[in-house]
């Protein structure tokens, strides 16, 4: 009884056995249709843009004319890429250039040449005008930024984009001087522009965008020397109109003389200060300054008209010579408040 009670136990265990080893506890990966295969080995592979690294130099800063908007740079540019089909030397074009016919673009290498990594190379030296519009809201104390735009006339940035030329792509002469201005350090922009059109480019169902280098250079006006030359002169102005009030009111001519003379002069002054400067359709801080000035011209004009028709007699002279005083300090007190406000306020 007991033997054949362990022969059913060892049957059980065996059983057991093969269901562990010949049973499989996953289902077989199934391989993909051939069909899904080919579709995926077909596909087409999304190809990035070439990488064109882009680097300058500005070896001078020759002139600049705020009447006109322009500035001429020589400045050298350089590039390095692999495709061994296109330069982007010879495609690159400068997109706020000026009088393009006065402008020299030479290539400095007949050829690209080959780098140590691969790559190719190619550096090309422009010389010329380029233009930008000055914003003079804060003149005398305005910073501008001379600015080098470049694009690739061919490739959009789905095919090419400009990479900088390490930490610091651009570099200027440091013996470099601009009379009148301070230059400061230059910086290398990448950007993409799109234009609103495709240029009638029918291959081209919409506007692509372009892959954009911007160089800017700052150049500042020495604070001390403009202030020196352009409020100076303005001060001396009104010190002199200041001065009407300390006439006797009993000569009117003289002191309407004296004002009148001080008003001319100011418009004059005026119109030198601003003779090189575009016209803008803004006010700038050299415009409110001045008329500032006139202001404070015309009311101590207004006041001597308003005393010329006083009495003549000994206190009624004495009375206007204390009100003259009055009047003196606190039109000297509002017109300095009034100049402290505009030129706070334009700069901050």
């Amino acid at each position: 009884m007991c033997d054949k009670h362990g022969r059913s136990v060892v049957s059980v265990a065996a059983f057991l056995v093969a269901l562990l080893v010949f049973v499989p506890w996953h289902a077989p990966a199934q391989e993909a249709p051939t069909e899904v295969m080919e579709a995926i080995e077909a596909a087409p592979t999304p190809s990035s843009p070439q990488e064109v690294i882009v680097g300058a130099y500005v070896n001078d800063i020759q002139q600049l004319d705020f009447k006109s908007n322009n500035y001429v740079i020589d400045l050298y540019v350089w590039f390095r890429w692999r495709a061994p089909d296109v330069d982007p030397s010879k495609t690159m074009e400068f997109m706020n250039r000026y009088a393009s016919d006065d402008n020299l673009r030479e290539d400095l290498l007949d050829a690209p040449e080959e780098m140590p990594d691969g790559s190719r190379y190619a550096i090309i030296r422009y010389q010329g005008l380029f233009s930008t519009k000055f914003p003079l809201e804060a003149y005398p104390f305005d910073k501008q930024h001379l600015r080098v735009t470049m694009e690739d006339t061919l490739a959009g940035a789905d095919q090419q984009v400009y990479v900088p030329d390490g930490d610091q792509p651009v570099m200027i002469d440091p013996v470099i001087t601009l009379p009148g201005f301070k230059v400061g350090k230059p910086t290398m922009r990448i950007t993409t522009n799109t234009y609103p059109t495709n240029f009638g480019d029918l291959s081209k169902p919409q506007a692509e965008p372009y892959s954009r280098i911007v160089i800017s250079i700052p150049v500042t006006r020495p604070v001390v020397a403009m202030s020196l030359k352009t409020f100076v002169p303005i001060l001396l102005i009104v010190a002199c109109a200041t001065l009407v009030y300390f006439v006797r009111p009993l000569y009117v001519e003289g002191r309407i003389g004296l004002g009148i003379t001080a008003l001319l002069t100011l418009v004059a002054l005026q119109l030198t200060a601003t003779s090189g400067l575009p016209d803008v359709d803004y006010l700038m801080m050299l415009d409110k300054i001045f008329l500032l000035a006139y202001l404070f011209i015309i009311v101590a004009l207004a006041r001597v008209v308003a005393t010329s028709w006083g009495g003549a007699d000994a206190e009624s002279e004495a009375e206007f010579k204390r009100a003259d005083r009055r009047w003196a300090v606190a039109a000297l007190g509002v017109y300095l408040l009034a100049n402290i406000a505009v030129v706070w306020t334009t700069l901050a």
